[in-house]
């Protein structure tokens, strides 16, 4: 009988064991936990995220920066990022610097170039931002990737160009506008930036001047800047045929017409350096100076008349102690020019009239040809009271002698008794 009763409890156990199994729930796993977690969050989500990006865009509308900081702030942590990644992380740094806070701009940045590592509006606000802390090496490489990214994008050539010759790599410099020249071969700007990036790196420039002015032949500037180069390098000739172009495209640039002068007179082309600085007085015949020079180029060929003419129409157009001491050079030259073996009445008298200018010239402060006033002094070659003794009756009575020496044919002024004589 006891073992009837053992026998059932055992059976009654057992059945008891297996409803009790059969109602009791069975352990939820950590992959089920996380999902309701994720669906948790997701749901969090889809109410909280339509308002706090509605909130950032007002305060952003009305420039409350710490506010949008913080709108931004509950956006990245409840992960609503992930649903416009750009538009989060771009304005998220547009904020902070408008607060000046460049360093936590570029700490948005990279975090959004994680879900977007290509976005070229990202990495031009992160150049951006090392630019305004001074981080000039993070600002390069980031301006290189732009670069690559965005190959048609000439701002960017530009910029990153010039930080790079900012920062005396000139290679890289050139490297880099070489490739913004093939999008945009007259870009003008990028081709003076490459001229000057050649001389900067101890480079023959010459090919940039002559390609740069060749694509933009209406630019008088660039016609100056390549013949400049032509003539450091003694090309005369080639300087002039460019400098011929320039005053055709601008017949009223005098700079253009002074350094054509400049190009005959090196090559020796005397005459026609004349002939182009008169066409350079005819631009401004109150020019003084042209007129002086124009006299110095005659002087140099030895045609004395022109250049007294010149130095004389000067003196009448200034009275400066500049253009007296050319008119005296005239004289003097022509001394030099003109004196026989025993210096004759005529060459002293010549040569006193140079010496007399030379002294006028001093009197108003210009004193270049001090030298060669002194040379004339010290060696007794002047017309003086000796000479004068010397002159026939007929003159004495004049009072004053002219020069008839075919030499100095020129020579219309006469020179007066001194004192004394």
């Amino acid at each position: 009988m006891i073992k009837n009763n053992i026998f059932q409890n055992l059976i009654l156990l057992g059945v008891a064991s297996i409803f009790i199994t059969m109602c009791t729930p069975p352990e939820q796993s950590d992959a089920d936990a996380d999902l309701a977690e994720q669906a948790r969050q997701d749901s969090i989500r889809q109410v909280r995220c339509p308002r706090v990006f509605s909130s950032a865009a007002e305060f952003y509308k009305n420039r409350d920066w710490e506010s949008t900081v913080r709108a931004y702030d509950e956006l990245t942590d409840l992960g609503c990022d992930r649903d416009d990644p750009q538009e989060v992380y771009l304005y998220y740094a547009i904020a902070y610097e408008y607060m000046g806070k460049y360093d936590s701009s570029a700490t948005v940045l990279l975090k959004g170039l994680t879900f977007l590592p290509d976005n070229i509006d990202l990495r031009k606000r992160l150049a951006f931002s090392y630019e305004k802390q001074g981080m000039i090496e993070l600002q390069m490489d980031e301006l290189d990737r732009l670069s690559f990214l965005a190959p048609e994008d000439l701002d960017i050539k530009d910029k990153l160009a010039k930080l790079y010759g900012s920062q005396d790599r000139y290679d890289d410099q050139i490297s880099v506008l070489k490739d913004l020249l093939k999008i945009q071969p007259n870009n003008e700007a990028a081709q003076s930036d490459l001229a000057q990036a050649y001389e900067k790196s101890g480079r023959d420039p010459l090919d940039v001047y002559k390609n740069r002015f060749e694509n933009n032949q209406d630019n008088v500037s660039y016609g100056l800047d390549y013949a400049d180069k032509l003539i450091v390098a003694d090309r005369p000739d080639d300087a002039i045929d460019v400098l011929q172009q320039v005053v055709d495209v601008d017949p009223s640039s005098k700079v253009a017409f002074r350094k054509l002068a400049q190009a005959y007179d090196s090559d020796d082309r005397l005459k026609d350096a004349a002939r182009t600085y008169e066409r350079l007085f005819k631009l401004d015949p109150r020019d003084f100076r042209v007129a002086i020079k124009i006299s110095d180029v005659y002087v140099e060929d030895e045609d004395f008349k022109s250049a007294y003419n010149w130095a004389d129409k000067a003196v009448t157009l200034s009275g400066e102690g500049e253009a007296y001491g050319a008119k005296a050079n005239v004289y003097y030259k022509a001394f030099q020019a003109c004196r026989s073996g025993e210096i004759s009445v005529d060459d002293r008298v010549v040569a006193t009239l140079s010496h007399e200018l030379f002294i006028e010239a001093e009197e108003k402060g210009f004193t270049r040809y001090s030298r060669s006033k002194e040379w004339l002094k010290e060696n007794e070659v002047l017309f003086g009271k000796a000479q004068w003794f010397m002159m026939d009756a007929n003159i004495k009575n004049k009072g004053f002698i002219k020069v008839s020496t075919a030499c100095y044919n020129w020579v219309t002024e006469r020179l007066n008794k001194g004192k004394g004589w």
